[in-house]
């Protein structure tokens, strides 16, 4: 590491963080460096509660009785249950120049926050989403044969399947579990998803991290609220409806979007209307999980005729985004009144320098629009207005291919496929 800064690795529960770490310090070992040169410490450990980090460091560097110049390296997992960890880490890492300080930590929009208000120049933080479909196929073993790679037009690959029905299946499998690591590689967490995935992943968010972040007392009611969420993933709300429906108070409706949002398990979308504008005073935004084996976590895994599969599928095309966090934060959502009909398309990005279009997707698990672009009457209606960067995109069940209408040339995709495009390529233009 050129500059002497802390590296912070952020992200949800159960994606891979303290194994990241665990593999960070076999490496080193493996690179000869003495055992007693590393410390490894999981801060949510009891016997450490109470003590501060430059402690802990002290009674390291003591212990071993190492000299001030000695390079050594540090890592903190579960940051997040020091009081004010930002301010000591910064502190550390101005004070204890010859150390390496590495922390993990699960609450990660809030903790990515606070590293670059509190840590400016001391830090850098890299974000760990839950698995993609990538990834998952990768992990299952599965990618070599469902994938073929081919030259495309543009800069990146082009990529089919060599059996759409296969992938379809595997598909499947990430919505129900295959967001996790721990669950593609390990089939007693995948036989019980409730015990391995709801205890550890969602309730230990909503009951033991949340509270003690942001001092909740009614757990409960943020877990039923989480739920509700949950259940309706992709759904667009408005605080008035959420509050009317679960009967919690507005102010208090909005502070847990916030909590729910800080600690990755759910990502607003906001809406624009027909010119691709904000709405100035918004009253709905959309809200996905983000990863969709957390919905099946919660109430059970799904088939690929399950009413709830085209929430899951546009939930897992959004979440292959959330390794981008460039595209992310330009996705929208766009709905407007024509006439008497509602208009809308699943997903827009704006180009962050003029906030105009550049691509837009409308996301389907059928292959009726293929056939019938009476169907697609939002996406269309964009495209007609707006100059976009790349022919609009709508995913089906099966059918691929290019369609020309009116002036609008479409893409269509299947969404798995599609969701494996977007996780590779984010992955090639990310690294």
């Amino acid at each position: 590491m050129a500059v002497h800064r802390a590296v912070v690795l952020i992200g949800p529960r159960r994606v891979g963080k303290t194994v990241m770490l665990a593999q960070a310090v076999q490496a080193l070992l493996d690179e000869g460096i003495a055992g007693i040169d590393i410390l490894q410490l999981s801060l949510d450990t009891p016997l450490y509660s109470g003590r501060s980090l430059e402690s802990l460091v002290r009674t390291f560097i003591d212990l071993h009785r190492h000299d001030p110049a000695r390079r050594l390296w540090v890592f903190f997992d579960e940051i997040q249950y020091v009081k004010d960890w930002e301010v000591h880490l910064k502190s550390l890492v101005d004070t204890f120049r010859q150390i390496r300080f590495v922390a993990s930590g699960s609450a990660a929009a809030a903790l990515r926050m606070k590293s670059r208000e509190s840590g400016a120049g001391r830090f850098t933080d890299f974000m760990l989403p839950p698995l993609t479909f990538a990834e998952y196929l990768q992990f299952a073993g599965r990618e070599a044969a469902l994938i073929i790679e081919s030259p495309g037009d543009s800069s990146l690959p082009q990529y089919r399947a060599t059996s759409i029905e296969e992938l379809n299946r595997e598909f499947i499998h990430y919505l129900n579990f295959g967001g996790f690591p721990e669950a593609v590689m390990n089939p007693a967490v995948r036989a019980n998803p409730s015990r391995f995935l709801r205890e550890d992943i969602v309730e230990k968010v909503l009951l033991k991290d949340l509270p003690s972040l942001y001092g909740i007392s009614d757990t409960q009611e943020l877990n039923r609220f989480f739920n509700v969420l949950a259940y309706n993933t992709s759904d667009e709300v408005s605080p008035e409806n959420l509050s009317r429906d679960t009967g919690i108070g507005r102010a208090r409706l909005m502070d847990y979007l916030e909590y729910l949002e800080a600690s990755f398990l759910i990502k607003r979308m906001h809406r624009l209307d027909n010119n691709a504008r904000r709405m100035k005073r918004a009253r709905t935004f959309k809200v996905y999980l983000t990863n969709p084996s957390i919905r099946a976590a919660l109430f059970g895994y799904v088939d690929a005729h399950d009413e709830a599969i085209g929430s899951l599928a546009e939930t897992a095309v959004f979440s292959q985004w959330l390794h981008s966090t460039r595209t992310i934060e330009s996705l929208h959502y766009a709905r407007w009144k024509q006439g008497r009909s509602d208009l809308e398309v699943d997903l827009v990005s704006l180009d962050p320098r003029t906030q105009k279009p550049r691509f837009a997707v409308e996301i389907k698990w059928s292959d009726a629009c293929f056939s019938d672009w009476s169907l697609l009457r939002g996406i269309r209606a964009l495209a007609t207005e707006h100059t976009l960067a790349r022919p609009p995109v709508v995913t089906t069940l099966t059918a691929a291919g290019i369609g020309e209408e009116g002036g609008v040339r479409i893409e269509f995709i299947p969404t798995s496929l599609h969701c494996y495009t977007i996780a590779r390529n984010v992955l090639r233009m990310e690294v």
